[in-house]
């Protein structure tokens, strides 16, 4: 049976008229990815640095460490997360939840990625342990490598210097301030603009992985760390292979405020802000980290699999248990 057309003009005022879908964001995903990206991370670099000289002057070195801490969790909440609210806000109008992945997930989801979270630890130590070792092999018969390494341990040394003086700690309540600021406020800020914000934007548009690699890439450009940035690529892929599967940014927020609580316990404990150490591995060490290497690697990646393969069922399971 063929429908009557009928033409919009003659239709009665007192029938229904069909509901024009709303568009999911108001300009393009990929391009409000890319604008929170790059718009963010000036305004953060340039507006912390304007922050900094107004608040400390050009003698920074000497500034109050407890003042560095609450301009470091002002500048994160300010020039950072306040942005993303506000480019979701204006983007995403109505899907604003959706756009940050606001679900709270159950105690056994986060558990199951923080599993893998302890898998990946050792891995990303070992491929530190390799990668000094590789790089020290290259510098000493070339010239030119040891240029490179030469700069980038002097930006290392000035990041390590920076967030020792941060961590050093001489009270309970000092140290319970520091955990806030360094690990509590970083995963609040820090997810919400990567793993809610631009990866979900990302989705929108391009493949789950290539959503999660370039989320990851840009995370681990933002943070300047020269000799830590494949780690913190695989860290931030990590994170975002946790947001897609669960679909809850909580669950990111969750790894990385983990992450960042080791390393500073390891700080306040041991004496070592560096959770991945990147000390020299000696010949006679290397074969035994490349075994670890592998085993901890097959370990990992069987666990991803496991994930990936069983997620779905065990929510169900979670949902039948409540």
């Amino acid at each position: 049976m063929i429908e009557e057309f009928k033409d919009p003009s003659e239709q009665k005022e007192d029938e229904p008229k069909a509901e024009v879908p709303r568009p999911f964001s108001t300009i393009s995903p990929i391009t409000a990815a890319f604008i929170a990206l790059v718009g963010i991370f000036l305004l953060y670099q340039f507006g912390g640095a304007i922050l900094t000289v107004a608040i400390f002057g050009f003698n920074f070195e000497n500034a109050d460490v407890n003042m560095v801490r609450m301009l470091t969790m002002g500048g994160q909440i300010l020039l950072m997360l306040f942005p993303t609210l506000l480019l979701a806000r204006y983007i995403y109008r109505e899907n604003i939840s959706t756009i940050l992945r606001v679900k709270f997930p159950s105690f056994k989801e986060v558990g199951i990625f923080i599993v893998g979270l302890i898998l990946l630890t050792p891995l990303l130590q070992n491929f530190l342990s390799l990668q000094t070792y590789a790089l020290e092999k290259l510098a000493a018969v070339s010239p030119f490598v040891k240029n490179i390494t030469n700069m980038l341990d002097k930006l290392d040394k000035l990041v390590e210097s920076t967030y020792g003086t941060l961590l050093t700690s001489h009270s309970v309540f000092e140290s319970s301030f520091i955990i806030f600021v360094v690990a509590v406020i970083p995963a609040l800020c820090e997810e919400t603009l990567f793993r809610g914000f631009v990866q979900k934007s990302f989705e929108q548009k391009l493949r789950p992985f290539w959503s999660i690699l370039i989320t990851a890439v840009f995370f681990g450009l933002y943070h300047f760390n020269p000799y830590g940035l494949v780690t913190l690529i695989a860290l931030g892929a990590y994170f975002g292979f946790a947001a897609y599967m669960s679909n809850s940014i909580f669950v990111p927020m969750a790894l990385h405020f983990f992450n960042n609580l080791i390393a500073v316990l390891a700080f306040l404990f041991l004496g070592n802000d560096e959770l991945i150490k990147t000390t020299v591995t000696t010949k006679q060490y290397i074969i035994p980290q490349i075994i670890s290497f592998v085993m901890f690697a097959t370990l990992f990646f069987a666990y991803i699999i496991f994930i990936k393969t069983n997620y779905n069922k065990i929510v169900s399971n979670k949902k039948e248990v409540l």
